[in-house]
């Protein structure tokens, strides 16, 4: 499973939270079912909706020992496509929530009843880290029995969350649930009502005890009424007539997107003004980086093992960056149990400094990146600690007072008069490049009077390339083949080695092979012929391969014709719809660079060329040429993406690219065979 495709599916999950035992509650009830609603045969509100939600609850509890919420749906099937809703699937993260209580049934449009048809099962979605964590999505499985159009289907069910709690860098911290309402569904719904019992308690564990008080952060529909605490501190809502959330592809993360609501609990003594909170949690946070870099001295002497006196100011840096990634990473390592821990006699983390970190060799990825500040302020250079957003899930933004929402660590150096970014605990960071979801983002750069905000950069296109040379021949069939050689720089370099880190020899050949295979749109073969650097952060991630591509020319005539470019195939459905309803959002800016020679039969000549194809729209650029010689073909591509995100207003000129691209990439040379082939 990729990244990319592990953050998405992070999407869809509602709460990560640490485990212990989870308890079972009630759930909501089936509720009773109007004849109008088994009448209904279409929604005004929704034209040609295959099926709609008539109405949804969601009671949530953030009681500390017993959290969960109780889950209601009822769905109306309008036509025979929106029968796809008897197959229900309710994801869950395993280990931090637990979906118990199912109940289910199909209100055939007569009104009799039909009981749940299959026993529900868990179905993996996902599995795989995210910033070092362990995580497995799964999703509760399930089929409604004699679903018809005009069928109601209504489920209700239990979601049972985990008590969590933890510690860090030896500073004991609470983190309640992240409570939250989603309203929106891709569906579009009539009627909806939510409650959350929020948790008004206190949380004590040895000298810290915090009393927590709630406020929330919304986006409600059109007309929506601001949610209300009663007398009970029961905080309700009501919502009509919801929009249906249209998921696209290459969209910011759907929390960005979609109608909610969002509790946030704090500490009682942190104070309510933006300015003062993000102070007190400033200093804080600085107190406690401050308390683990430890004593200077220590980080002096270690500082003299690893540069030497002469060394240019970038040379030094570069030597304590390579130096802390040679320690053991234990975020990027299969979870151990304690017993495992106990007999490797690993520390905890528990009142750990950076001098405890350099001597005994291991580290999380926090306490790496800040060993990494503590050497290079020993080693004289100005750096300094900030606390940064991760953008996978959502955007961060400071009026929301969620300090939890800071939660990646990277060092701030100033060398040669530019400021540089760097997270050595990031496993296969290189030098002076952040994870992509750690760029171009919000964050806190720490000092003693509650620090300053940054944003920290994005890196151009050319920092993250996929550059792929290969020297191919055309047989008189039309076969391709010969040697490719694959280079993936930066951060495609650095997701290829995190994805596979903790496969084995066979596992990593079939992942190389099997990328190269679906970028050529045709039926082809791979087989890696090198052995990869896969442990290196700097050096790029080099592949090496036998290709073959059968029937890759076709005969057109009397003529033989070969596509201008091989390597198209991610870009052939990418902005083919006429209209946009989110913005675009690429991860982040990324160049592809393909240089092919293909040797032609003997006597076979070049009857055209197609033209060269060159669009550079600042943001984007794409260029392909053929070039000839006797005997050869040279296919060169370029294909550039320097953006971030665009507004919905500027889809059609991506669109317009997009369609150049596909264009571009379609266009043929049409070669004329010699005598041996045209008499087949």
């Amino acid at each position: 499973m990729t990244t990319f495709r592990f953050a998405k599916w992070l999407f869809i999950v509602l709460t990560v939270c640490f485990a212990v035992a989870p308890i079972a509650s009630a759930g909501v009830g089936f509720q009773p079912v109007s004849p109008e609603e088994l009448k209904m045969t279409s929604e005004p509100q929704a034209p040609g909706a295959h099926a709609v939600i008539l109405y949804r609850q969601v009671d949530r509890d953030d009681n500390i020992k017993t959290p969960h919420e109780d889950i209601y749906f009822r769905i109306k099937v309008l036509s025979e496509e929106g029968r796809k809703y008897a197959n229900v699937e309710i994801p869950f993260s395993k280990g931090s929530e637990e979906i118990v209580s199912i109940h289910a049934r199909t209100i055939r449009p007569d009104g009799s009843i039909a009981d749940l048809g299959s026993k529900p099962f868990d179905k993996e979605l996902v599995s795989g880290k995210t910033r070092g964590r362990e995580m497995t999505y799964l999703a509760k499985t399930f089929t409604l029995n004699d679903v018809q159009v005009g069928s109601i289907i209504e489920y209700y069910y239990t979601k049972d969350f985990y008590e969590q709690g933890g510690r860090g860098l030896g500073i004991l911290y609470f983190n309640l649930y992240g409570s939250e309402w989603i309203l929106s569904n891709e569906l579009f719904t009539k009627k909806a009502r939510f409650s959350l019992k929020p948790y008004l308690g206190e949380v004590a564990e040895g000298v810290y005890r915090a009393r927590f008080s709630i406020r929330w952060v919304d986006s409600l529909p059109a007309g929506a009424v601001q949610p209300q605490a009663g007398p009970d501190n029961i905080v309700r809502l009501e919502v009509n007539n919801i929009p249906p959330f249209q998921k696209e592809d290459f969209m910011p993360p759907v929390n960005e997107l979609t109608y909610r609501v969002n509790f946030v609990y704090e500490a009682a003594a942190n104070p309510r003004d933006q300015a003062s909170y993000w102070k007190d949690f400033g200093k804080q946070k600085n107190a406690q980086l401050e308390g683990f870099v430890g004593r200077r001295g220590a980080m002096e002497q270690a500082v003299s093992q690893i540069v030497s006196p002469n060394d240019a100011p970038e040379v030094k840096l570069r030597k304590l960056y390579d130096r802390v990634q040679q320690f053991r990473n234990t975020s990027f390592e299969p979870q151990k149990t304690e017993q495992e821990q106990k007999r490797a006699n690993e520390k905890s983390n528990e009142s750990v400094n950076a001098e405890d970190v350099w001597k005994r060799g291991y580290g999380n990825r926090v306490e790496l990146t800040w060993l990494f500040l503590g050497l290079a302020r020993a080693a004289g250079f100005e750096a300094y600690g900030c606390w940064v957003s991760d953008r996978r899930i959502s955007f961060f933004s400071p009026i929301t007072m969620e300090g939890r929402k800071l939660d990646a660590n990277v060092v701030l150096v100033k060398l040669n008069g530019k400021e540089l970014y760097f997270d050595p605990g990031g496993a296969f960071s290189p030098f002076g490049l952040l994870s992509w979801s750690e760029t171009s983002v919000q964050g806190l750069l720490l000092d003693k009077d509650g620090g300053t905000w940054i944003r920290t950069s994005l890196p151009k296109a050319s920092e993250s390339r996929i550059e792929r040379t290969g020297k191919l021949k055309l047989s008189e069939t039309g076969d391709l083949e010969g040697k490719l050689t694959v280079t993936y720089v930066g951060l495609e370099a650095m997701y290829r080695r995190q994805e596979e880190r903790n496969a084995d020899g066979v596992a990593r050949k079939k992942f190389l092979e099997d990328h190269v295979a679906s970028q050529t749109g045709a039926a082809s073969q791979a087989e890696l012929t090198n052995q990869p650097d896969w442990a290196s952060s700097e050096t790029p991630l080099v592949a090496e391969f036998n290709l073959k591509i059968p029937g890759w020319a076709a005969n057109a005539g009397k003529r033989t014709v070969i596509p201008a470019a091989i390597f198209t195939a991610a870009e052939k459905g990418m902005f083919e719809h006429s209209t946009r309803v989110n913005p675009v959002y690429f991860e982040y800016p990324y160049q592809k660079l393909d240089d092919v020679t293909v040797e032609l039969p003997a006597g076979w000549q070049v009857s055209s060329l197609p033209p060269t194809q060159d669009q550079d729209v600042k943001a984007a650029a794409y260029g392909v040429k053929v070039e000839a010689s006797p005997g050869t073909l040279r296919l060169t591509r370029k294909l550039s993406i320097d953006i971030m995100t665009l507004k919905v207003d500027v889809y059609p000129a991506l669109r317009a690219f997009f369609q150049a691209v596909r264009n571009g990439d379609a266009e043929q040379v049409v070669l004329q065979p010699g005598e041996v082939h045209a008499s087949n």
